[in-house]
């Protein structure tokens, strides 16, 4: 083990000084493009005229005709005085003919001395190899950018995960199925704002620094307004500040927007994520249940083709027609459980530990406990899209009541694959309701619980003056993504997730 470790090692101190080689090398070049005074960083435009698709795509119409197309240089074969080349721009590859009589002796030897990562430009017509590839043959060649650090090696590309996520902008260029997952991204996310601006809202933006932690239950990030001389949080979600816009007189809105929860990380969570945030005046859960089946499967039929999808080996079916059950009914479903007879905190406690579970004791009331043993034993269960519906008040703060039974409330989560992607609630709009579950999560705050939500007096304030019956709804869009994707982890469909410093 200590000879290879010890090899490894000298591997490395090998590979640094091949780099730092390479990279002279560059710099040299640079400076003898300077020194004839071609600087490429002093260009500040170029005229081009195509991309590779539109060559491609119309070739029949561009055969024999110049175009002028740029990029960066992927590949290049050297064969005396005639040479190919492969440029790469936002749409795919399309191959030069590079020339000594065409370009002259000077500007092919440029040419020559051109890097692979290197941004071109090169002017030609369009025509067709002996093989019947598509090609430019080049009249003129400008070095556009210098590329001073050398790419992956080509063969293998960029295959460390880590190093992918460090430098994303490496991973673009070396893997362009990555692009193609956030160019889907886009898409969806197009696609929602279709859906709901033709369905009457309106898309609005709430304050992210906020000056107490509401809305929702996590740990927040602090930070601190130098002016005011106040810390403020950043948010956990933008709830509160879109019902007062409903009170205000909005019927429908939305926000689509970062949000931030000083948590853990793991293949599903990152600390700040996209979230979408929907409210609807006079509607209520159910509304809102039907709007969530709508959203996910219109979006997988008019991005994706098609309302069967595969997500990580899973075959799901996203066609309207979901499974809707309560909470208390899917436990009694997986475990044989039924919380329906057990009326007492001490009996939810006794349930819970015969479970192996392990309950905080600022989470030991019977509504918390369900959640608890609902989290352990079924949600990995829930495969096909399932709304488990009417959860208990004490882990629903801001969720209206169940007239017949006042300890649930008429609440819903979207479960897919085993994962959460939606919460939605008919909207508590009692003020005085509000404030006592307010007092409670200050309550529980004082007893330790740091996802406890603070008192949110102007919010009690806007109640005050009257909501309308409002449905709500959140969804995940990251996790969405994911779905959509086939992704296994956040990661992959977050440009720049957040990352631990290696320094």
């Amino acid at each position: 083990m200590m000879s290879e470790d010890i090899n490894n090692q000298n591997n490395k101190i090998e590979e640094l000084e091949d780099l730092n080689q390479l990279l002279k090398i560059r710099r040299e070049k640079l400076q003898e493009l300077k020194n004839k005074g071609k600087n490429p960083y002093e260009i500040t435009k170029f005229d081009r005229t195509h991309t590779s698709k539109d060559v491609i795509e119309n070739y029949d119409e561009l055969e024999n005709k110049d175009v002028t197309v740029a990029g960066r240089l992927m590949a290049k074969r050297i064969m005396g005085k005639a040479s190919f080349a492969h440029i790469q721009d936002s749409f795919g590859r399309l191959q030069s003919y590079v020339s000594i009589n065409e370009l002259g002796e000077e500007t092919y030897k440029e040419f020559k001395e051109a890097d692979i990562g290197d941004i071109i430009g090169i002017t030609g017509f369009v025509f067709k190899t002996r093989t019947g590839e598509i090609s430019i043959h080049a009249k003129s060649f400008t070095m556009l950018s210098k590329s001073l650090r050398p790419l992956p090696e080509k063969f293998h590309g960029l295959k460390d995960t880590d190093l992918r996520y460090r430098q994303r902008y490496v991973d673009l260029i070396m893997n362009p199925d990555v692009k193609k997952t956030f160019e889907l991204r886009s898409q969806i996310i197009k696609e929602l704002r279709r859906i709901l601006e033709e369905k009457g809202y309106t898309e609005v933006e709430t304050p992210i620094l906020n000056n107490i932690v509401t809305g929702d239950a996590a740990r927040p990030f602090i930070t601190h307004h130098n002016t005011l001389n106040l810390d403020m949080y950043l948010r956990i979600a933008p709830e509160l500040y879109l019902k007062r816009l409903i009170v205000g007189g909005f019927d429908k809105v939305f926000e689509i927007g970062r949000l931030f929860r000083n948590e853990g990380m793991d293949i599903k969570h990152n600390p700040e994520f996209t979230n979408i945030e929907m409210y609807a005046s006079y509607q209520d859960y159910k509304d809102m249940m039907n709007l969530t089946e709508e959203i996910i499967s219109t979006i997988a039929k008019n991005v994706l083709g098609t309302t069967d999808i595969e997500y990580q080996g899973l075959n799901l079916n996203l066609a309207p027609g979901w499974k809707k059950i309560s909470m208390i009914d899917s436990i009694k479903e997986v475990t044989g459980i039924d919380f329906d007879i057990i009326k007492t905190d001490e009996q939810a406690m006794e349930v819970a530990k015969k479970l192996g579970l392990e309950i905080e004791t600022e989470k030991s009331t019977r509504g918390h406990i369900i959640n608890e043993v609902f989290e352990a034993k079924v949600e990995e269960t829930l495969i096909q899209p399932t709304f488990v519906i009417d959860y208990p008040v004490e882990i629903s703060p801001l969720a209206k009541r169940k007239v017949d039974k006042p300890e649930l409330t008429e609440r819903f989560e979207l479960f897919i694959g085993g994962r959460e992607y939606g919460n939605a609630y008919s909207e508590l709009n009692d003020p005085i309701d509000q404030y006592e579950r307010f007092l409670k999560q200050v309550e529980a705050k004082e007893k330790g619980d740091e996802e406890a939500g603070m008192m949110d007096s102007d919010f009690v304030n806007a109640l005050e003056y009257a909501m309308p019956p409002t449905g709500g709804l959140g969804i995940g869009l990251d996790r969405l993504i994911m779905l959509f994707t086939n992704s296994a982890s956040i990661r992959d469909i977050l440009l720049f997730p957040t990352m631990k410093p290696l320094n």
